[in-house]
């Protein structure tokens, strides 16, 4: 079997799509012997990309704006979708059947201090009508201070992707209240990429391969299944955690069955970003993206 190196920019059942084509055989199938990793802190996995250490990363399209705001050539394009909303849930302390967002304002709230996730809360934000501006962010870290920092009672809500969140249930720490993907809607929030030659290879038509079956046993295979399959992935999660998330995300629909980046889902990205003050010129889909292999 040829070895196929995959990495990803944060670790989540969020990115069920490519733990899925690992955990699902769908590779091995295609003969192709998986080697993961994790990028370190604060190093963006499409540095791997140019190194040659990965042949597919797990990334986001606003990666693309940064770097073409800097004037960088891009040898690297986004070619295929993992997500297409925001995989974010709010996590209070109490149960909260009358949640509103209203109640974001004046709280104390563990949120991601920057990046991707920063950008799609300050919008969700803005489409549920309060004031970012008025939460009292607690910023520690990474995923890991943030859930450490929350169970160690910082915050009345904390911000984080699934498993981790329905964790936090299971240990009677915390209470899910909402869903950060359904104020924002569909947009283009996770993405495979890759070196623009490597799309021409064989190797790149079997991973595409696998990908698609992929997505199909996500949308049509029972969530307990799916994380049977994927437990492995995660020691420190309780199987019925990785259960209900997946079949939170399923629900939620952000594994869509199509694997393209579509240009709308494109564009509402940028409209996100340049909300923030981030996107400072709009730039043409294909700039950016490339349809998969065929």
């Amino acid at each position: 079997m040829d070895q196929i190196n995959i990495q990803f920019s944060l670790f989540s059942a969020f990115y069920s799509p490519l733990i899925s084509v690992m955990s699902g055989g769908f590779l091995k199938e295609e003969g192709l012997a998986p080697n993961w990793s994790v990028s370190a802190p604060g190093v963006s996995a499409i540095a791997a990309l140019e190194d040659g250490s990965a042949h597919v990363v797990q990334s986001a399209l606003s990666q693309g704006f940064g770097a073409l705001a800097r004037g960088e050539t891009m040898t690297t394009t986004h070619f295929a979708q993992i997500n297409e909303m925001d995989g974010f849930f709010l996590t209070a302390r109490e149960p909260d059947s009358d949640f509103s967002w209203k109640k974001l304002e004046g709280a104390e709230v563990v949120l991601f201090g920057g990046g991707q996730p920063l950008v799609m809360f300050k919008y969700a934000c803005h489409k549920a009508g309060i004031d970012f501006d008025k939460i009292k962010a607690i910023n520690v870290g990474g995923a890991a201070a943030m859930d450490k920092a929350f169970r160690e009672g910082q915050g009345q809500y904390v911000q984080q992707q699934g498993p981790f969140p329905q964790q936090l249930v299971v240990d009677g720490v915390g209470h899910i209240v909402a869903q950060v993907g359904k104020q924002i809607g569909t947009c283009g929030f996770s993405s495979l990429a890759a070196r623009k030659v490597w799309l021409e290879t064989d190797m790149a038509r079997a991973f595409m391969r696998a990908y698609r079956k992929a997505r199909a046993y996500l949308n049509e295979t029972p969530a307990v299944e799916v994380a049977r399959a994927e437990k492995s992935y995660f020691p420190d999660i309780d199987e019925v955690a990785l259960a209900t998330c997946i079949e939170t995300y399923q629900k939620l629909g952000c594994w869509s069955p199509h694997v393209e980046i579509t240009e709308s889902a494109y564009e509402a990205t940028m409209d996100i970003f340049a909300y923030s003050g981030l996107l400072k010129e709009r730039y043409p889909y294909g700039r950016i993206c490339s349809l998969p292999p065929a």
